[in-house]
């Protein structure tokens, strides 16, 4: 691809799971990555599978801290000039299976600051970076989820963060359309990541049983992505559903 027509973009929490199945699909359609998370080990470990070919940046970043997400867009800026995507996909599910009653603050605390607090820090960071570049404009794709719709049993700061990403989606869109910044948000179920392992061994149900439920292919995610990004912005994809199959969804309860 000709570098001035190349594609750049952030993926957040891309030294696993989603966050990487999105960066290596990306990079194999041409675009150029930042990629970022917690720890650089698993970062590099994203940039090799993406091959020597890729143009993958690792950037070292704890969304929940502002001056942490400063840094990582100045790289970016230092290194592109320009961004056309971000891919707000850092998340935490939390401590599983606790009671409202038993969830500590700080755990509480812990989810709300990835989950909400980084996705607006790096939805801030790149309104002021697409308003500002030449051309004007850009994408942000919100990474939700099924409990942005529907709970599951003893998920209350998940879904809360997730129920809040919903209402950051549809503000940034409104708040983007002065200056060609689209946002949509992709809600997913069930894809099989480390987040997802007790899936397969069993997890507790709304009616107090547990069972077994079926994942997806990550790159199945990975793909809805790639079409949502690649979309011109006078079109967009504001809220899309990527599950398994047969997970319970509809019905769920």
């Amino acid at each position: 691809m000709d570098e001035r027509t190349k594609k750049i973009a952030v993926v957040t929490g891309a030294g696993s799971g989603i966050g990487r199945s999105v960066a290596l699909t990306l990079a194999a359609a041409g675009w150029a990555v930042a990629v970022a998370g917690r720890r650089t080990e698993p970062l590099e470990e994203t940039a090799a599978a993406a091959g020597e070919d890729a143009d993958v940046l690792c950037v070292r970043a704890d969304v929940s801290d502002p001056d942490d997400v400063t840094a990582l867009f100045a790289s970016v800026r230092a290194r592109y000039g320009r961004l056309d995507l971000l891919f707000n996909n850092a998340g935490t599910f939390g401590p599983g299976g606790v009671p409202l009653e038993d969830l500590t603050y700080e755990a509480w605390r812990s989810v709300v600051d990835v989950n909400l607090t980084g996705a607006f820090l790096c939805a801030q960071a790149v309104f002021r970076q697409m308003k500002r570049q030449d051309p004007q404009g850009g994408r942000i794709i919100n990474n939700g989820s099924i409990s942005a719709h529907v709970p599951r049993p003893h998920s209350i700061a998940y879904t809360a963060t997730k129920h809040a990403m919903t209402g950051l989606t549809k503000s940034l869109s409104l708040d983007g359309r002065p200056y060609r910044i689209a946002c949509g948000q992709i809600d997913i179920g069930n894809a099989a990541t480390d987040m997802t392992e007790r899936m397969q061994t069993g997890i507790l149900q709304a009616n107090g049983q547990l069972a077994v439920e079926p994942v997806m292919d990550a790159a199945d995610v990975a793909r809805t992505v790639l079409h949502m990004a690649e979309l011109p912005l006078e079109a967009n994809v504001q809220f899309a559903t990527v599950m398994a199959t047969s997970m319970p969804y509809i019905g769920r309860g």
